[in-house]
């Protein structure tokens, strides 16, 4: 599933330490996680990779639409109840939230939980410079507006003063409008797609 485009994702990467002898005790804990995480809305998915065959280290991915739903699973009794129930078998070394402007260029991206085998890394973000054309994509028509609508308001303000008022009103409108629905517009381009006018049906 995708985010709605006005929705700011959260991606919480952990890495949890476990007994290789209790392989099929962990994969059964994984899944019940999975599964329990599933009914809270704003899920958007999970991923449960190992390095390799026999490693102790598991490396999870769950990602959810915002910062909220985040929190109502994160502090929900059945994710309390999941944890506990693991204790003394795994131990959590990592725990890593990601969010900002690169994680407007991610898309969701799920793994079985059931292969243990090595997997290929995870797709890298977009160029740099691709970042910085999207975002230019969006903030010249918004500064644009802001100039022909506010600026001649704000006009005989100190510059320090006119400048705040400005970032003021365009940051949000930025991160929660117009970023996102630009990004979730040029997907196919950051990520080297093909145009969706070109894709075969």
């Amino acid at each position: 599933m995708e985010t709605a485009p006005h929705e700011l994702a959260v991606t919480v990467a952990i890495t949890r330490r476990a007994d290789p002898s209790r392989n099929s005790e962990m994969l059964a804990w994984v899944r019940a996680g999975t599964t329990l995480a599933e009914d809270f809305p704003g899920f958007l998915g999970v991923g449960w990779v190992r390095p390799a065959t026999g490693s102790k280290d598991w490396h999870m991915l769950y990602r959810f639409a915002d910062a909220d739903a985040l929190h109502a699973w994160e502090d929900s009794p059945q994710r309390q109840w999941w944890l506990s129930s693991a204790q003394g078998m795994v131990e959590h070394t990592r725990v890593e939230r990601r969010t900002g402007i690169e994680g407007w260029f991610d898309k969701p991206t799920e793994h079985s939980i059931d292969d243990l085998t090595p997997v290929a890394p995870a797709p890298t973000p977009p160029p740099r410079w691709k970042q910085a054309v999207t975002i230019w994509v969006g903030f010249f028509p918004v500064s644009l507006l802001a100039a022909l609508t506010i600026g001649h308001l704000i006009a005989d303000l100190h510059v320090v003063l006119r400048t705040l008022i400005t970032t003021l009103c365009l940051t949000p409108l930025m991160a929660y409008l117009v970023l996102p629905r630009v990004t979730q517009a040029l997907q196919w381009w950051l990520h080297g797609q093909p145009p969706p006018w070109r894709r075969k049906p």
